[in-house]
């Protein structure tokens, strides 16, 4: 006797607890962190740690875990960053109130001689700042948790991460100094600036938001009209921290939509561009779409069809300019259930039940897949052993805001995100009026 298929609500609910469980299960370090992916012996991803922080409010409000259990792993991870070693050394956390990209799992230090990373330390702040927002009890270990998310958050330095300029640096190795390239064009880089706006100690200027925001790209692509950013994530990050309805900055008030709309509009145009297909890749079509940085069969180039093809590995794919391999992301397209849920449902229900991307001893959606790439005895071509923590995050985060706005009611009551809101001249909405 075949199963029934799960209502929309529980699929939804299933995937929201087998992805809080890759929190759980992948955060086997004795410093509170959580691996990049589910390869054997790899990194930690500050990133990923910043998505759980947040996640383990979701856990506690849905019942996947206990609020003490919540406290004491949100504890041991505040704690290991606050007491983490902090300066030039090579072999060090983090710098200037920032952190290295990567970190070894078991030390804690410094992996890959990576980049201290300034969008992804600030996930992580983001992740610190809503753990403190959520565990409000009067207890010791309670006030403890507030107490280190807002010291982290001041210990960062906005302005050193500028380097002399008016937008933010990428990011800065101990070897070689500040990275070339800065935060420029529309991108997650929204919730760094306003991450740098609010801060109480070394804020950045409103001059730097405004220089951001001058770089914009407006325009339309695949039959609508919205700010360009090629990859689907960069269309959602943000959101999972800031609820951006109904609220506007100068640009937005221009266009006369918000970002929010801004971000429903991309998610159709992904679902065009994969009807449109102009590539002609296998599988492309309205309900099976989402191109982002992921996971890929790469590199390497092989003749399909007549077509000769080039794949590529981890990478930021986008759309209308590419990069564009044939390879798919599902966790993008859960992470866009808050702007579209019209079209987004119909697309986890043919990722699920269609193509059978979730395997019963992995916890959620695998990374990404390519039905182009041919592998024998596969019928969806290639598809990503790994899952990663920062795929994984935005589903859970972004699937309890569609519900609930639990992280979104959270961050409204963030003085410092707030603060850095109207610095960069958000009015409107639920945004209380004030200097």
């Amino acid at each position: 006797m075949s199963k029934s298929p799960l209502t929309i609500e529980a699929t939804v609910e299933k995937l929201l607890r087998d992805s809080f469980h890759q929190f759980l299960r992948e955060t086997d370090s004795p410093l509170g962190l959580v691996k990049d992916k589910t390869a054997p012996n790899w990194p930690a991803s500050i990133a990923a740690i910043g998505f759980a922080l947040a996640a383990y409010s979701v856990g506690v409000e849905r019942g996947f875990m206990a609020r003490a259990d919540a406290v004491k792993r949100t504890l041991t991870t505040l704690r290991f960053f606050w007491r983490s070693a902090q300066g030039k050394d090579p072999e060090a956390t983090g710098y200037k109130g920032f952190y290295y990209h990567f970190l070894d799992m078991r030390t804690g230090r410094r992996a890959w001689n990576c980049e201290l990373s300034t969008v992804d330390s600030g996930f992580l702040l983001a992740g610190a700042l809503t753990a403190g927002m959520y565990f409000d009890a009067p207890t010791a270990e309670e006030r403890e948790i507030r107490s280190l998310a807002d010291a982290l958050y001041r210990r960062a330095d906005w302005q050193w991460a500028q380097d002399g300029g008016l937008t933010l640096t990428h990011g800065w190795k101990p070897e070689s100094g500040f990275l070339e390239y800065r935060w420029e064009g529309y991108n997650e880089a929204l919730l760094l600036y306003v991450l740098g706006l609010g801060s109480p100690t070394h804020p950045l200027p409103e001059s730097s938001y405004t220089a951001w925001a001058s770089t914009y790209r407006w325009g339309t692509y695949c039959r609508q009209e919205y700010l360009y950013a090629g990859p689907l994530f960069a269309h959602q990050l943000s959101h999972v921290w800031i609820d951006f309805r109904g609220i506007t900055d100068a640009f937005m008030r221009e266009k006369g939509i918000d970002y929010f709309e801004n971000s429903r509009r991309a998610t159709y145009a992904q679902r065009q561009y994969a009807i449109d297909n102009p590539l002609d890749f296998t599988g492309y079509g309205r309900d099976c779409w989402g191109i982002t940085a992921s996971d890929g069969p790469g590199p390497t180039t092989l003749k399909i069809n007549g077509i000769e093809r080039h794949f590529f590995g981890y990478l930021d794919r986008g759309i209308p300019y590419g990069p564009d391999d044939g390879t798919l992301a599902p966790w993008a397209v859960v992470s866009s259930l808050p702007f579209a849920p019209e079209i987004v449902w119909p697309a986890v229900d043919y990722a699920l039940h269609k193509e059978k991307l979730t395997e019963t001893d992995l916890y959620s959606f695998r990374a990404s897949f390519n039905p182009t790439f041919p592998v024998p005895g596969e019928a969806n071509g290639w598809i990503s052993p790994w899952l990663y923590g920062i795929d994984q995050g935005p589903i859970i985060l972004m699937i309890e805001n569609h519900r609930t706005g639990l992280v979104w009611q959270l961050t409204r009551n963030c003085p410092y995100l707030v603060r850095g809101l109207r610095r960069a001249g958000f009015v409107g909405g639920w945004l209380p009026a004030g200097s």
